[in-house]
């Protein structure tokens, strides 16, 4: 069943409207006929499934019935990423949306082979909000992570109540108990920092900043992985963690 976000909350019998980019998707692309169910999620994060009432654009709908069952992670996690280059920051969101991050940052670190041009932020952060978007639809989230570009300093200096640095300087040491650590010291309704490096890795005094700001460095097993797949071995073990246990 298909699943969109609209920016209001809801209540049972209300009618309301797509927006018609989504809109079009459903009458055009999916073809959904008059009467037909779909998930709206309101701007509360409840779910509701909604009837079709018409095939104009912007499409009308009526929401019929709550859906209470809840998806997301109880844990709030943060996805923090030094830049990648091609498309391995899209994928980080994508695959990290299906699988419950909260929220993604980007910085600069200081061996990221990439750098984006001021003037074309804008543009590149709405198209990873689409990203997000779509993946969050695909997935049946109740929200839509945000994403954000940050500065180094503010990535150290961030509040959230447990933070960890992916280091694999660690991992080559032979430290696997940190992110266990970690993980069994964070409760549901908690919220997680994970930071990890671009390609390249993080440099000697970003590692030095973390420590002295009281992240736990955190190996994660004895495999070195891509950065675009050290993220989903960090949400895949909060799953299991919180989820299947």
């Amino acid at each position: 069943m298909q699943r969109y976000f609209i920016n209001e909350a809801l209540a049972l019998q209300d009618e309301f409207t797509l927006s018609k980019a989504d809109s079009h998707h459903l009458l055009k692309v999916m073809r959904a006929q008059i009467g037909e169910k779909i998930e709206v999620v309101g701007s509360d994060q409840k779910v509701w499934l909604s009837q079709l009432l018409d095939n104009a654009v912007p499409a009308s709908l009526k929401a019929v019935q709550e859906i209470t069952k809840s998806v997301e992670l109880p844990v709030e996690v943060t996805i923090a990423c030094g830049i990648s280059k091609g498309d391995k920051n899209e994928q980080i969101i994508k695959r990290g949306t299906e699988m419950g991050a909260s929220h993604f940052q980007f910085f600069t670190a200081r061996y990221s082979v990439a750098r984006w041009n001021e003037k074309k932020i804008d543009r590149k952060l709405q198209r990873f909000e689409e990203i997000a978007k779509a993946a969050a639809e695909q997935s049946h989230r109740q929200m839509i992570p945000t994403v954000e570009i940050i500065s180094f300093a503010d990535l150290v200096n961030s509040p959230v109540q447990h933070r960890m640095v992916a280091y694999e300087e660690s991992a080559k040491e032979g430290e696997f108990a940190n992110f266990k650590r970690v993980l069994s010291n964070t409760a549901s309704g908690d919220a997680l920092l994970a930071v990890f490096g671009p390609e390249g890795g993080l440099a000697p005094e970003e590692i030095k900043s973390f420590n002295d700001a009281n992240f736990t460095l955190a190996g994660l097993g004895p495999r070195i992985l891509r950065a675009e797949s050290a993220p989903m071995y960090v949400l895949s073990a909060i799953s299991y963690q919180f989820e299947l246990q």
